[in-house]
């Protein structure tokens, strides 16, 4: 069984896993992203998502739609979008919707998920 920082985000995830066993494989996958990158990330629920701290920052999360995965990226406007996957006109915000495990490769979310948490994107 996977480990998770705190028992509100393990309770979370396995209310997820419950009600949406594909939702919760897809966040998984992205979860595991995040930490590959940054092992000493933080993780909490806020705002009815999954979120990622660094250096105690929000940087990012994981939200569960009906339709859809959305993963936030805080300062998004600001990362570099090669593979025009990221959605928003917010003017920090932006996101990409992932519908299967499949786009997660196909939208290049592990490029995404690297370049808000190895590269200095936040100011």
């Amino acid at each position: 069984m996977t480990t998770f920082s705190t028992p509100r985000v393990t309770q979370f995830m396995q209310d997820i896993q419950s009600l949406d066993g594909p939702w919760y494989a897809i966040a998984m996958q992205i979860r595991d992203m995040y930490f590959k990158c940054d092992p000493n990330l933080t993780e909490d629920i806020k705002y009815g998502g999954l979120v990622f701290n660094q250096n105690n920052e929000l940087v990012s999360g994981i939200f569960f739609r009906k339709a859809h995965i959305s993963i936030e990226f805080g300062n998004g406007a600001a990362l570099p979008d090669p593979n025009s996957v990221l959605e928003g006109k917010g003017k920090d915000r932006r996101h990409i919707k992932v519908r299967s495990v499949e786009e997660i490769t196909s939208k290049s979310v592990g490029y995404y998920v690297q370049q808000v948490i190895t590269n200095d994107h936040q100011h």
